[in-house]
């Protein structure tokens, strides 16, 4: 159990997971929050919770107070996660010099364990059950960016004696989640009385909730091997026809996507799994909430 943790990119789905599950522990946590973010007003108010104005580009000149200690480092901060700024390379290469910044902040302030969190988009496609030894091609800046800043985040934490852990997650949703990702802008046209727009849902993915990918970095913080990487996705696999059907009902609005009034895009991912066996062996880890649950809670979060 950590007593204390450090944390960039906290205000996403993910990053109030782990705050979250830090909590539920009695754990306090540091979180690096960029101060022009108009989002830091969804971090908790908790007399553990440390709030520090500093965004990616303070990482670098970040000095500790004296007794500011911390035993694990979680960088999820990322800037271009969306949209163009994907394929703007000069930002993502910016993203990778800010995570090695992540790195040495974690050594300064005593760290033991660093937790990257990497992506599917390391892969680029393939219909190959993703698991730590498939070839990565990424084919886009940010799967690139996310590349290169697990392979060296991984020596940098090496030459500093930090024990180094990096996730790949595919498809996390739930509350605080982007507003432009898939189940998100789904749910929401659907509360707002729209008929929302997909493809023909054909593709075969799997899901995974927002506070069981918190648990799993938790776990990779606690239980990680040094120098590994490890998936981490839902257990379950559908269609993804399936899957936004499941949304409609839940927010009482059955029949209402129309599924094939948008084209697959170039380059659609069809296939998008991942081999959990190394995660659950290691880490003691699973998946707990199914997908109609991790819904049903989000909903119950957005109507709140």
């Amino acid at each position: 159990m950590l007593k204390c943790a450090a944390i960039t990119g906290a205000t996403g789905a993910i990053g109030m997971g782990i705050i979250k599950a830090l909590l539920d522990e009695g754990s306090e946590v540091y979180v690096f929050a960029n101060p022009d973010s108009k989002r830091n007003h969804v971090l908790p108010r908790d007399e553990r919770v440390h709030v520090i104005p500093c965004g990616l580009n303070g990482l670098k000149d970040f000095v500790p107070e004296n007794g500011m200690r911390a035993e694990a480092f979680f960088h999820l901060g990322w800037a271009g996660t969306t949209g163009p700024g994907r394929d703007d390379m000069k930002m993502q290469n910016q993203n990778v010099a800010y995570s090695l910044d992540a790195v040495e902040l974690a050594e300064r302030l005593g760290c033991e364990v660093f937790v990257g969190t990497g992506s599917q988009a390391e892969y680029g496609r393939t219909d190959a059950l993703l698991s730590p030894s498939t070839p990565t091609f990424p084919e886009n800046g940010y799967g690139m960016g996310k590349l290169s800043a697990g392979l060296m985040t991984r020596m940098h934490a090496r030459q500093r004696g930090i024990r180094h852990v990096w996730a790949r997650i595919l498809s996390v949703y739930g509350p605080y989640d982007g507003e432009h990702n898939l189940i998100m802008t789904i749910m929401r046209e659907l509360m707002e009385g729209k008929a929302p727009e997909a493809t023909a849902g054909e593709q075969v993915w799997s899901f995974l909730y927002s506070e069981d990918a918190a648990k799993g970095l938790l776990a990779m913080a606690e239980r990680g091997h040094d120098g590994k990487i490890y998936m981490l996705g839902g257990e379950e696999t559908d269609t993804l026809r399936h899957y936004l059907e499941d949304v409609a009902r839940v927010v009482g609005r059955e029949g209402a996507i129309r599924f094939g009034a948008l084209p697959y895009r170039e380059g659609q991912v069809m296939r998008l799994r991942a081999d959990l066996s190394d995660t659950v062996r290691d880490l003691s880890w699973h998946p707990e909430t199914s997908f109609t649950q991790g819904i049903e809670k989000t909903y119950a979060w957005r109507k709140a």
